[in-house]
């Protein structure tokens, strides 16, 4: 099964900073499991949602200050903490900062938040790779389109649209 962790994007700064949202439904599939009568988000899907986000913002971030088309695979999660259980019926927010970035990966800090609160937070490090997928590519680029509708990014004019294009991103 395929898990697509973020409903939208709602600030997008490639290679820098952004935020996205996901709306917790009791229908999620995971609840049937984890766990019967009591549903909680497993951890480690917050954690993919956060790393889904700051994915995309190291490969864009690259692509448009290089050209090169990367994908980027989580290597490692530092200090993972979970502070309070993800429910049925809450609006999570990962908010992703851009640490670092070189040649051969980068590093983002990463977070989740309810309404404020604190959820999970961890440092996230990914390594880059070359691929040559023009199928994988245009389905990422689309996913992105959708996920970026309404989103905002910073400029010298102010806010606009964010460039999407036939951005090959892939994570």
């Amino acid at each position: 099964m395929r898990f697509l962790l973020i409903d939208r994007i709602t600030e997008w700064h490639p290679g820098r900073c952004g935020a996205a949202v996901k709306n917790i439904a009791l229908s999620e599939d995971f609840f049937d499991d984890h766990f019967p009568m009591k549903p909680i988000m497993p951890g480690v899907l917050i954690i993919e949602g956060m790393a889904q986000l700051s994915g995309l913002l190291l490969e864009e971030g690259v692509r448009l200050d290089t050209g090169r088309r990367i994908k980027a695979l989580m290597s490692i999660i530092e200090k993972a903490k979970f502070r309070a259980p993800a429910l049925p019926g809450d609006r999570l927010e990962y908010r992703a900062q851009v640490v670092s970035v070189n040649e051969m990966g980068g590093k983002v800090a990463a977070s989740a938040r309810r309404e404020n609160e604190l959820i999970a937070e961890c440092g996230l490090v990914f390594s880059f790779h070359q691929f040559e997928n023009p199928d994988l590519e245009k389905q990422r680029a689309e996913v992105l389109a959708l996920w970026l509708q309404g989103a905002g990014t910073a400029s010298d004019s102010g806010t606009s649209r964010p460039e999407i294009g036939a951005s090959p991103l892939v994570h």
